[in-house]
């Protein structure tokens, strides 16, 4: 049987999802725990490569089971059980054999969170950026819906992406808006695919309009450009979350 399972996870701690050399990653932990409970230590297929230090919310795996050994209603106390706090599985059902939880996605929401605050919090320290002095929520509105739509995303990819490599930059937006709750601002987009760091740099844009750097006018041009240089900085990894996974035909996780 072939099975999507859903984790949530605080990437403080890891390299990122994906199994590295010398490095604790959240793939490694999970296979560990899914040793422990199933017996035997599943290909994992991860939907996205988180780097390190970015957290999930709702991050899917696919992977295929066939010893049997615990039933499926059991699987997620089961691995929560050898799991550490910081990875939670949530939810799990099956899924056609052909499935891949990367290839499958129709499109995945990230958020970013932005403390806007001349003091870092605590208790947010490693969950989101503090940016000050403060922001203009409106600009970075207005320059949030500049990025909705299908565009040549070269401008905001970091050095180093495969997909940039083989001219594979085009990417379609669905929706880009940026939200305010007191101090917190939630940058959120929802895209068919991302480039490498891509919602960091775009985020490091917004923050830019927010301070009155750039005008919202600036991103069509920018997206033109294609050229990193242009676009603002890259955000640090730790305020940002995968949020959701869409995938066709599956009913949804809460």
């Amino acid at each position: 049987m072939t099975y999507l399972l859903w984790i949530s996870y605080k990437g403080t701690n890891y390299a990122g999802f994906q199994v590295q050399p010398n490095a604790p990653t959240v793939c490694a932990v999970l296979q560990d725990a899914m040793q422990a409970v199933l017996g035997q230590r599943p290909d994992v297929k991860g939907c996205s490569r988180t780097d390190a230090g970015v957290h999930a919310r709702r991050f899917a795996l696919s992977f295929c089971y066939t010893t049997g050994r615990v039933p499926m209603q059991k699987l997620v106390p089961a691995l929560n059980a050898h799991l550490p706090p910081d990875i939670r599985a949530v939810d799990i059902q099956p899924v056609p054999d052909s499935f891949h939880a990367r290839y499958a996605a129709h499109a995945k929401t990230y958020h970013y969170y932005l403390l806007n605050a001349r003091v870092d919090d605590p208790f947010l320290f490693d969950t989101c950026h503090r940016i000050w002095p403060a922001l203009d929520l409106a600009a970075m509105q207005a320059a949030a819906a500049k990025f909705v739509g299908t565009h040549d995303f070269s401008a905001l990819c970091a050095s180093g992406s495969s997909a940039a490599a083989h001219g594979d930059t085009v990417r379609t937006i669905t929706d880009c808006t940026v939200v305010q709750s007191g101090d917190l601002f939630t940058i959120s987009v929802t895209a068919d695919g991302y480039l490498y760091n891509m919602v960091r740099i775009l985020a490091g844009t917004l923050v830019q309009a927010g301070l009155h750097k750039r005008t919202p006018d600036s991103i069509p041009p920018l997206l033109e450009s294609r050229d990193r240089k242009q676009a603002g900085p890259t955000l640090p990894a730790k305020g940002l979350f995968l949020e959701r996974v869409d995938y066709p035909g599956l009913d949804a996780i809460s």
